[in-house]
């Protein structure tokens, strides 16, 4: 009898065709106290609870033990402060921070087996359950051109519309101007097609973030020693982490898998992801915005001398790959980030892993002066900006953020899901 009705469900799924009784946002307020009646479609929760319990259960059956389980307590210290709570393992040194994560078996647009992760969910129950960060603000890209659909077949497999290649080999180059950013070639090592995006949408509406890291064209750039980092039996991968600032502190471990713009998606080796740029929407970031981007700032032309302490931004992560090759991960660019993930926090909660990227660039007058340091958080971002010593190094490029100290959106949309963020 159990698996006549596991049929049942699974071949609802299939159909997008919800349960009989299935609660939606109706019954079940939205997480930040919003009315989403003005989305095309509001969550149908009993549908996405089916959805996440299979294709937890199709990997706990492939992978032969549990993906997460939310009653047990965390395995990670207070100090540690990690948000993935689905995490295997995690290794914070500071000089090759990665982390474990469990990877689930689908099958992509081409109808060929893909390997993925799944880092953030939209919905607060669904997010505890699967053991990811929470982004209610990822409802916001519902209805938009920019993400991809998704099924769960028969067999609790996640079925996608789009397909990554990850064949190119990534290449990058200095810029000939005054800077190595912007680099003068960029070509990523992975490319997304037409349909591709890693923010998925379920038939329940659910939405998840979900990026490839392995298929028959090859492995994730993240992915540090090739297949010796990832196992298909047990089903985990490795994938290295970057540095960041968020709050004056340091290692605000991100994860970069995906990118709108060919140059930081070969710059931060991620997946060349051009759909995300139709997601909404650029330069818009706080609670009240209809947004499902959140405001970050890298820094364009900080201190490039790669041995400094003070070393931050995207010319030096550039000057940093070996040859120009790619053959060796850059240096990180130590971007400047606004808040952590809250997922506990159910209401009021602006996170999202989809960067809205407001370049900054220290003025001539502030190098001349000898002022080039390390930005450290939002806060300090304004003072530079109020001071004069630090502009937006696209002004051009997209509207004004209040949010992100005045500076201009650069049109560039980052997918880094954050990892952790340690107390010591």
């Amino acid at each position: 009898m159990k698996n006549i009705y596991k049929g049942l469900i699974l071949s609802l799924l299939v159909l997008g065709v919800g349960l009989a009784g299935c609660s939606n946002d109706d019954n079940n307020p939205s997480p930040d106290g919003k009315d989403y009646a003005s989305l095309d479609d509001k969550l149908d929760y009993s549908l996405a609870r089916n959805e996440v319990d299979f294709l937890m259960e199709t990997y706990e059956k492939d992978a032969d033990r549990k993906y997460h389980d939310a009653e047990l307590p965390t395995k990670f210290t207070e100090e540690q402060n990690v948000f993935m709570q689905n995490a295997l393992t995690i290794n914070l040194n500071h000089s090759a921070p990665v982390v474990v994560l469990p990877m689930l078996r689908g099958i992509d647009g081409n109808g060929e087996k893909v390997y993925y992760i799944i880092t953030e969910a939209s919905d607060f129950k669904m997010a505890k359950k699967l053991g990811v960060n929470y982004s209610p603000k990822l409802k916001y890209a519902r209805g938009s051109e920019g993400v991809q659909k998704a099924t769960v077949n028969g067999d609790g497999y996640m079925v996608f519309e789009g397909s990554v290649d990850f064949s190119p080999v990534r290449r990058i180059e200095p810029g000939t101007g005054e800077f190595a950013f912007p680099p003068s070639v960029a070509q990523p090592g992975a490319v997304g097609d037409e349909n591709y995006s890693p923010i998925v949408v379920l038939p329940s509406n659910l939405v998840l973030n979900a990026t490839p890291v392995k298929n028959v064209t090859g492995l994730h750039d993240r992915i540090p020693e090739g297949e010796r980092s990832l196992d298909l039996d047990e089903m985990w991968v490795t994938l290295q982490i970057l540095d960041g600032f968020q709050g004056g502190r340091a290692y605000y471990y991100h994860l970069v898998t995906d990118a709108y713009d060919q140059v930081p998606a070969t710059i931060e080796l991620g997946i060349y992801a051009p759909k995300l740029g139709k997601i909404p929407q650029f330069g818009q970031s706080t609670l009240d915005e209809e947004s499902a981007l959140l405001g970050f700032s890298p820094v364009g032309n900080g201190i490039d001398d790669l041995q400094s302490d003070n070393r931050q931004g995207l010319s030096s992560a550039i000057l940093s790959d070996q040859n120009g090759s790619g053959s060796l991960a850059p240096l990180d660019p130590i971007n400047v980030f606004p808040i952590e993930p809250q997922n506990e926090l159910e209401k009021n909660n602006n996170y999202s892993p989809l960067w809205d990227a407001h370049i900054s660039k220290w003025t001539d007058e502030a190098i001349e002066k000898g002022y080039q340091r390390r930005i450290t958080s939002f806060q300090d971002l304004k003072s530079l900006v109020d001071k004069g010593w630090v502009v937006s190094f696209t002004p051009d490029a997209g509207p004004v953020n209040s949010y992100v100290a005045g500076l201009n959106a650069s049109n560039a949309i980052i997918n880094c899901p954050v990892i952790a963020h340690p107390k010591n």
